[in-house]
């Protein structure tokens, strides 16, 4: 994660990052070896500094807090016009979470302007078993929001209007893909991807096939309705498979 977070902090505008507890910050004054120091930001905001004690960087840009630093150092004449630089090596305070089917699930830092592709791309994009559709749950205002955002369709559309920008403490959730489940005569039978706009004739295909026992005039499509009641289709070629649908292929008497 180390190396993950030096390379998202210097992807952004460093001064932009926002400091809040938790985060860890390396302090160095050009040309006074002796006040570098390496602080943690306490849950009250606050930091200790070399000469000037305590100081606030609570929700504080860093190139805001530089300048604090710096102004505390000159007027308490400590240090002649002192260029003040901030290097936060652990941003605690500002992650979001990305969790469900994706290649490297976990906490990642926001810094500075981060949308939702820019955090599946730090979380190692959206594994083999993850679905086309994301959940994004936010807190703004005192109130919980949750948005599903197909992320596939927004960008073959190239439509970017739900590619939303986030804030510390979202959670980005990534579903697993839809499945459907076909046994009897194919020749790999049991659970696969539902792909958008599947067929069953596509379902046998990926399924290998029939065996030499198996007819495509016998089959059956077994789905649960919304009121729970199992249903029993019989299937053409052409009809479109949902969720969780069992296709069950018969043998041939002849």
């Amino acid at each position: 994660m180390t190396s993950l977070l030096a390379f998202t902090l210097g992807s952004a505008n460093a001064g932009e990052v926002v400091l809040g507890a938790g985060d860890v910050l390396k302090i160095s004054v050009y040309g006074n070896p002796d006040l570098g120091v390496e602080t943690r930001v306490s849950e009250a905001g606050d930091i200790t500094f070399p000469l000037i004690g305590q100081i606030n960087v609570m929700k504080m840009p860093v190139a805001e807090a530089e300048k604090k630093i710096a102004n505390k150092l000159e007027t308490g004449g400590f240090v002649k016009k002192p260029q003040v630089n901030i290097i936060v090596t652990l941003l605690q305070s500002q992650q979001v979470s990305v969790l469900g089917q994706v290649n490297r699930p976990g906490r990642y830092p926001v810094d500075g302007r981060r949308s939702l592709l820019d955090l599946l791309a730090l979380a190692g994009g959206i594994g083999p078993e993850g679905g086309d559709t994301v959940s994004l749950i936010r807190k703004r205002d005192g109130k919980t929001t949750t948005d599903v955002v197909d992320v596939v369709e927004m960008v073959r559309t190239s439509d970017l209007n739900r590619d939303f920008d986030l804030a510390a403490n979202d959670v980005v959730f990534v579903e697993r893909a839809p499945r459907i489940y076909i046994y009897g005569e194919v020749q790999r039978p049991g659970p696969m991807r539902l792909e958008r706009s599947m067929t069953v004739l596509q379902a046998l295909s990926a399924g290998g096939g029939l065996t030499q026992r198996g007819t495509e005039r016998n089959i059956r499509i077994k789905r649960r309705g919304a009121d729970g009641k199992l249903q029993i289709i019989d299937a053409k070629h052409d009809d479109l498979l949902l969720s969780d649908d069992v296709v069950y292929v018969k043998e041939s008497w002849f």
